[in-house]
């Protein structure tokens, strides 16, 4: 932003509102500050047009290996369900 003279959220407001796109001065705040969960590609691309740049110098992005998912071991105790753990039957009395 400081690189094309926007130096507060509310500098970017009027660049939205010219793209057609209506934020409120909190979304922008919170779209300036904190990282997005979510983000319409609307205002994504408004974003690549504003500053005049590609998604992918927008959004850093980071490959991470996942963690083997561990498996049962031999030693482990197998229990049927069906037969050890059953619900005792409800009884409906008349009152």
């Amino acid at each position: 932003m400081a690189a094309h003279g926007m130096f507060a959220a509310t500098d970017l407001e009027p660049q939205f509102v010219d793209r057609g796109i209506k934020l409120s001065s909190v979304q922008v705040w919170r779209l300036v500050t904190q990282t997005p969960e979510r983000l319409s590609l609307r205002v994504l691309s408004a974003l690549c047009d504003i500053f005049e740049c590609t998604p992918a110098e927008l959004i850093a992005t980071r490959a991470e290996n996942a963690a083997p998912r561990k498996t049962s071991t031999a030693d482990a105790e197998v229990v049927d369900l069906a037969t050890s753990v059953r619900p005792k039957r409800a009884r409906i009395r008349p009152e």
